[in-house]
Order: C-alpha cells, then sequence, then structure tokens
C-alpha cells in the first residue's frame, strides 16, 4: 500500500522554504526521537545542500533512551550535530541555543572581517507536522510567538520569531512529503500522531502498536494490559476492550473506541518509553 498524502498547503510550504533558505545562516530541522528515520522528510536534503544544520530529536521524555543514545551516537559519527530535548526542559532549550550559536559562528566571524555590522544570526526551523516546533520555537523565545496543538497542521505560514539576542527564527508550516512507498513509516508516524488519524484507520493503527510492542517491548505490553503476547490480535482487542470499560449495550466490545484508547496511551507515553526505529 502507498499512502499519500500532500495537502496544498504543504507544496506551498516547501516552495517557501526553498525561497527563503537564501536567508538564513543554518537550519534546526526537527524529528521525533522515537522515530528519528520515519520523521526525517528526504525532501529537505535537496533543499539543504551545505547549510550549517542541527538535527533536533523531540519529546525525548517519551522515547527509549538506550536507544536515544544509540540515535545520537550514530548522527555523531555521521559528523551531524544532534541533540535530544524535552521542549519543557530549560536546560535542554538552551543547549539549543548554544548550538545555534555555534552553528551560527563561522558565518559572522566572516561578516565581521567583511567589515560588515554584527547582526543577529538567522535560521530556519524546518520539520514535519506535530513533531513539537511550535512548542519548541515559545520555548527560545520564552513567550508565545507560535501556536501550539495536538494535532499536525497547526502552523500555517512562515514568521520570524527572535530568539533572546542570539539569532532570529524563522518558523515554517509542517512538510510532509508526497507519498510513503514503505508502508511501516506511515503506520509508524500514525501511530505517533504525526498523520491525522483520518488518513489510515485507527483499528489498524492500534493493531500495528499492539503487534510492535509484542515484538519489541513486551514486557511494557503485559505492564499496561496484563498480556505480554497473543495469538491473535482481535482477542488482544476483546482484553482491552474489557479492560478498559470500551463496551457497547450489552457488554459487545467497541473496537473504535479500543483503538483510540491504545493511540492515547501509546502518545502519553503510558505504554512506557517506547522508540519505534533503530539506528542502523
Amino acid at each position: 500500500m502507498t499512502i499519500q498524502w500532500y495537502p496544498g498547503h504543504m507544496a506551498k510550504a516547501k516552495r517557501e522554504a526553498e525561497e527563503k533558505l537564501k536567508l538564513v545562516d543554518f537550519v534546526i530541522e526537527l524529528v521525533d526521537a522515537r522515530a528519528p528515520i520515519s520523521s526525517e522528510n528526504p525532501i529537505l536534503h535537496g533543499l539543504l545542500q551545505d547549510k550549517p544544520k542541527m538535527v533536533v530529536l523531540m519529546k525525548k521524555d517519551l522515547a527509549d533512551p538506550a536507544i536515544t543514545t544509540a540515535w545520537l551516537d550514530f548522527y555523531e559519527r555521521k559528523g551531524i550535530n544532534a541533540l535530544a530535548i524535552e521542549a519543557n526542559n530549560k536546560k535542554d532549550v538552551q543547549r539549543v541555543i548554544q548550538m545555534g550559536k555555534d552553528l551560527a559562528r563561522t558565518k559572522m566571524d566572516k561578516l565581521r572581517a567583511k567589515g560588515v555590522r554584527p547582526r543577529a544570526a538567522r535560521a530556519m526551523i524546518l520539520g514535519i507536522p506535530n513533531v513539537g516546533k511550535s512548542t519548541l520555537i515559545n520555548r527560545l523565545a520564552n513567550k508565545k510567538a507560535a501556536i501550539t496543538g495536538d494535532r499536525p497542521g497547526v502552523t500555517k505560514k512562515q514568521q520570524w520569531i527572535k530568539v533572546k539576542k542570539d539569532f532570529e527564527l524563522l518558523d515554517t508550516p509542517g512538510i510532509l512529503w508526497p507519498k510513503f512507498e514503505e508502508e511501516e513509516i506511515g503506520y509508524r508516524l500514525a501511530a505517533i500522531g504525526t498523520i491525522k488519524d483520518q488518513i489510515l484507520p485507527k483499528e489498524d493503527v492500534a493493531a500495528y502498536i499492539l503487534d510492535f510492542m509484542k515484538n519489541s517491548y513486551p514486557d511494557l505490553l503485559k505492564e499496561r494490559y496484563g498480556f505480554a503476547t497473543y495469538d491473535d490480535i482481535m482477542n488482544a482487542f476483546e482484553h482491552i476492550g474489557q479492560k478498559r470499560g470500551c463496551l457497547e449495550s450489552g457488554g459487545v466490545v467497541n473496537f473504535d473506541k479500543t483503538s483510540d484508547v491504545i493511540l492515547q496511551d501509546l502518545r502519553g507515553g503510558k505504554l512506557g518509553l517506547i522508540s519505534f526505529d533503530q539506528p542502523e
């Protein structure tokens, strides 16, 4: 199955990002710490060219810490500047600011050498929808500079935002690529809430989560729902639905409500600290 989802405003955002890149000194690319590869946008590779870049792994508080450490080691080996953060942690936010200053230093030194009056460094923040851009921007600016929401597609236009005296940040709407050639990437992004829930059947996404947990985190599955494995996915849904009260009249399990429970448990961290992607 090929999943296609490319709203018109995203095509426009991509064009605008291309136009604005020449105005910035470095780029901050956000990915989800639970799925750094799945949430990385391959379109950006061609756009960025030689721009200095940092990769920020968002929502580290929801990801498997051992795997997050492995990802940071992976980026270091590749010579890529990377941080894992929790956007509400002030020390983490300060680390982002410091890395941004470090990235911009070479460009600022060149401008000074040419006799150009020093100015604030300029950065662009990019990432797929619902990765936490607006929340991070508000923490960087130390005020509500961007609209936030727990659904993809909240940011609709570009805006320049001052980050203290350190740099100016260009926020951009989240950009998804035209289609997911690998079905599993689509399911992972749907699981963590990047794709709108209407795009893929919720029951299929919930079933994917349970299968992944069974194979990768059976102890967490047992801790949350009372079983570590199962032979039939429908029986697993029945068990969770009964346990969580997702019932219709006559005691029949409502699979749609059960799917919502599984999705919200994952996205809220109630299933435990989980990572879908591992570095090769």
